[in-house]
């Protein structure tokens, strides 16, 4: 089947805010983005302790006026927290960013996670309540943010087709899907994006996520493309992690992972050398070599850094650093599973490390099915 973005003649163009150097936009699905865009968790959340709230809205408020025009964001990053800031940062340019978020946990008003709820009514609640705290009549991308294993996803598809109607909603997305229940999903409401972890150094889209994608015309965004800060080459085997910081817990992140996994920021650095280019740009670049249809949310709590990712927009790179890359990687075994084992349950049939959605349903029950609710505890 040829895929639908072959029809594509117009990837990308120009777009200029206000003295901000213009930056590249891609597509994904119909819905038009900067070529990089920020993920907001990082302010709040995972990396160790929230920073402070003024920093917070400059690093934001400075993306946009680097021309950054895609934010990503989800109920639980804080819990609630993200999405406040995002639209204390960005509610005076509202009509000019494009604004994502992501439902489906059970959280209580306190911010208590108590687990997967993507039952339809619990869904256009707290949609109103995304809207609320972003203070805007519509969310331009909605994410389901895992796939619950007691709603059928043609249950979560159907109501948001029902918010985009109503037009609470522009687009949908799925978060850390397989290809069977992305199939199931976009034969109700189209979707626009899918985003999973990619990057570098874990290619599990690769199996089967990117192929439906294509087949589909569906945009792909890689959460985490620089490997939760390993791949920028600034988390050695010497790094000591701060309180809360969750890469802690990950078998990919011990000292002797850290240790036997540099060779990768080794060789990232080896093709950006010569270019001047970090680690960090050439992983990005490499992600953008993929697909013109690929748009990664690096996030950061540091203006520099961000300087240094929206940068990687303008590094090329060839087909010799092409070559190189793949023929180094190959060379490579990387230690440890890139995220704890609680974290890769809670993901779909097809993107979980070592399984295949392939003549199955993906973790998605069926339309007749109707599971009694557990917790993800």
């Amino acid at each position: 089947m040829r895929s639908r973005y072959e029809q594509f003649t117009r990837n990308v163009r120009d777009i200029t805010v206000g003295n901000a150097k213009p930056l590249l936009r891609r597509k994904l699905g119909s819905l038009e983005v900067t070529g990089i865009g920020i993920g907001v968790m990082n302010v709040v959340h995972a990396y160790g302790p929230p920073i402070e709230r003024e920093a917070a809205l400059k690093l934001i408020r400075h993306a946009y006026e680097r021309g950054v025009l895609f934010f990503d964001t989800a109920e639980i990053y804080g819990p609630f927290k993200a999405e406040e800031l995002t639209a204390d940062a960005l509610g005076s340019v509202r009509d000019h960013v494009v604004i994502c978020s992501k439902f489906g946990f059970d959280i209580t008003p306190e911010g208590e996670v108590r687990g997967l709820n993507s039952r339809p009514e619990h869904i256009k609640l707290v949609c109103d309540q995304m809207l609320k705290r972003l203070r805007t009549d519509r969310i331009d991308l909605l994410y389901q943010h895992r796939i619950d294993p007691n709603v059928p996803i043609e249950d979560v598809a159907r109501t948001v087709k029902e918010l985009i109607r109503a037009g609470k909603v522009k687009h949908f997305g799925l978060s850390g899907a397989g290809a069977a229940t992305i199939r199931r999903a976009h034969a109700v409401q189209p979707v626009t994006a899918v985003e999973n972890q990619y990057s570098f150094w874990t290619r599990e889209p690769e199996q089967e996520v990117l192929q439906v994608c294509e087949e589909l015309g569906i945009g792909f965004v890689p959460w985490s493309p620089l490997g939760m800060g390993y791949l920028t080459g600034s988390v050695s085997a010497e790094t000591k992690f701060l309180e809360d910081d969750l890469r802690a817990q990950f078998p990919r992140f011990t000292v002797e992972a850290r240790r036997a996994n540099w060779a990768v920021v080794d060789l990232l650095s080896q093709v950006g050398r010569p270019k001047g280019a970090t680690a960090a740009q050439v992983a990005l670049a490499w992600l953008l070599a993929q697909k013109p249809w690929i748009v990664p949310i690096p996030g950061t709590t540091k203006i520099a850094h961000l300087e240094e990712d929206i940068a990687a927009l303008d590094l090329v790179l060839d087909v010799e650093d092409m070559k190189i890359l793949t023929g180094g990687f190959a060379q490579i075994k990387i230690h440890g599973a890139n995220t704890g084992e609680r974290q890769q349950q809670a993901l779909d049939l097809g993107d979980r490390p070592g399984t295949s959605s392939a003549g199955t349903n993906g973790m998605s029950p069926p339309p007749a099915h109707r599971a009694q609710r557990t917790s993800i505890d």
